[in-house]
This record gives C-alpha cells, structure tokens and sequence, in this order.
C-alpha cells in the first residue's frame, strides 16, 4: 500500500527550521507527488537567502519521509521566492533601440539558436531550459537568454531569482545556474510586475540582453522565443546571425496549425530550421503503465515528414519535468529516463555539428 500525503505532511511536520517553527506549520511544502513507492515534494523557501541555510533541513526532510512505510526513494527540491527585482542601480531597462551598425550577435558567441513555437503553452522554455542543462553537461559552453520578455518563465525554471549586477550602469552581468549562463528581463523586474511594453520597447530590450551583458565565450547561445512571430523572434532572425532554429509542438492540430506559421517565419527570415520537437508526445500512467496520446498522436512525426525536417524528439508529457520546474531544477540536471532523453537529444545536436 502507498504513502499518503497526510503521512507525509505528518512526517514533515516533525522537521523544525531556522525560525523555531516547523516545515508544515510555515507552509514551506509544495507539490506533493507520491508514484508507487517513489515520494517528491518541493520545499520553498521564503527568500533566496534563507534557502541558501536550508540545505541541512532539505536532507532531513527526505530522511523522515524515507523512514514511513513502502517508501523506498525520496526526492525534495529547496526553490525560493526571490525579493521584488529592481534594475542594478544606473541601468535603464527598454526603451526605444539605439541605432547600431552591424549584427546583435554577441562577441564570443559561436552560434546562436532560436527555439520557438507558434502557440504557447507547448513545453517551448522547458525544451529551452532543459536543452540548455544537456548541452552543458555534455562539455559545452551555453548561454540561455529568455527572450519572452513579457511572459519571462525561465529564472523560476532553473531557479535563480538574484538581481543581476551592473558595475558601470552599461555592463550586465548574468547570473548562472546549472552550468549555464542565464540572462532574463525577469531576474530586473518583479516577479508579479506585467510589462506593458510595444514593439520599440521589446526590441530595446532585446538589443541590450544581446549587446549589453556580458555573456563571455560560448559555443551556443540558446534564444527562448516568445510564441507566435512578432517583433523580437523577426528581430532576432534579421539581425543576430542566428545559426538555426528549432520548432517545438504538441501533436494535437491546433498546435500545429500554429508551428507551421512559424515555420513559415523562420523561412521567409531566411533562418535554418533544424529540427522539429514534438513535446507532451505521450502519457504514461503511473499507476497501471497504460500510454494516453492526451493531445493527439504523430502530427509533428507527420509535419517533420512532410517538409524533410528532422524529428529531433519526441518527449512525453512528464509529472517530474513539470515538478523540476517549479522546483528550479531542470529535470535534465538529473538522472532518470527524462534526463536521458535530454542527453540525447543534446547529443545528436553535437554530432550533427549544430551547437
């Protein structure tokens, strides 16, 4: 018989923290997941400072929940919410472009790849984030640089939230995470702030989280596109020498419908496609083994097909790439079938002499 989450949450009760209260009692437990005998949650911290003290209470949370009964391997993620971010004082974030002779494409950096989808809600920034953690765990150099400016979701992704410095009131310097080097218009602004920015804007932004930070020597800077094909995925291709781009969908219809407009985009820019992503591919239950198609089955397989695109991979719709998530640690930093099907989709990128 399985774990409850009442026994865990029991369990978890038991762990005091710094402030003499105990885990349960300060609301610190999130995302309970039991899966046969296999128990994860997340703990997140109040700030990022206290989660930097709470690694010995992360520990002692998977021990008392490894001692209930049929629990055979506990997993807990320590994520914080990070403070209001303010822009490092003297530094301006957006504005209009300032005129600039030449490409965007920063120096140091060998290739630049676009990862885009024409929908969102497709997996496209945990495909981002996630490829990103592969490659550099291959041995690759990677910069990730979340170019969603008015949805940014990658700081919480590979959980950094501190404010990026700026020495001189020009130079950013990025954070890193993981092994990559990370730059967001999310890790500038509050977290709950909405940017209400048109085009001249975005593409100020833009220009300086391209020119402006100081992303050093990389093999490969990975571009995580807003959905659709608006002004920064057209600015970006136009201006930025971007090597190749890769598409990513879900199987179902709607989804592709939305792909092929831009795949559309990335040819009428002149921008290599490399490769199609079919993501959310499959479900499998975790209780009874059985393979749910939840969003359709081979669309991307046929669309890759149909225009001699290569079919890259093809990940399933995943509980703990979801959790990873929330958790600020990708999925692929781990070990497990998930990060495996990273590994080698970071391979193949490699071999192919993509990145």
């Amino acid at each position: 018989m399985s774990v409850t989450t009442e026994q865990i949450r029991g369990a978890l009760s038991r762990v005091a923290i710094p402030d003499g209260k105990d885990l349960i009692s300060a609301d610190l437990v999130r995302a309970i997941q039991v899966d046969g005998s296999v128990v994860r949650f997340v703990i997140e911290a109040p700030s990022p400072e206290i989660a930097r003290l709470m690694e010995p209470v992360r520990k002692a949370a998977e021990a008392v929940v490894a001692e209930l009964p049929g629990v055979t391997q506990v997993s807990a993620a320590l994520t914080a919410h990070g403070p209001a971010a303010e822009p490092p004082k003297g530094l301006k974030i957006g504005g209009h472009p300032k005129p600039q002779a030449g490409s965007l494409k920063p120096p140091g950096v060998a290739r630049i790849l676009a990862i885009g989808s024409g929908k969102g809600g497709v997996g496209k920034s945990t495909v981002s984030s996630n490829l990103a953690v592969a490659l550099a765990r291959a041995g690759r150099r990677v910069g990730l640089l979340d170019g969603d400016i008015h949805g940014p979701s990658l700081p919480r992704m590979m959980g950094v939230s501190q404010k990026p410095e700026s020495p001189d009131g020009q130079t950013i310097i990025p954070l890193k995470a993981h092994g990559v080097t990370i730059m967001s218009i999310g890790l500038m602004l509050p977290e709950d702030k909405a940017v209400v920015w048109r085009g001249p804007m975005l593409m100020g932004a833009l220009q300086q989280m391209l020119g402006q930070v100081a992303w050093g020597d990389l093999d490969v800077l990975i571009v995580d596109l807003p959905p659709g094909t608006g002004d920064v995925a057209m600015t970006l291709c136009q201006k930025a020498q971007v090597s190749g781009a890769i598409v990513v969908s879900t199987p179902q219809d709607v989804a592709l419908l939305d792909a092929r407009k831009a795949l559309d985009m990335f040819d009428t820019l002149k921008t290599p496609v490399i490769g199609l992503i079919e993501n959310m591919a499959v479900f499998t239950c975790p209780h009874c083994g059985g393979e749910s198609h939840v969003f359709g089955e081979g669309g991307v397989v046929a669309e890759a097909t149909a225009r001699g695109v290569p079919l890259l991979a093809q990940l399933p719709l995943d509980l703990e790439t979801r959790l990873a998530g929330d958790g600020g640690a990708p999925v692929a930093a781990g070990n497990g079938p998930m990060a495996d099907a990273y590994a080698q989709l970071a391979n193949r990128l490699i071999e192919g002499g993509m990145v």
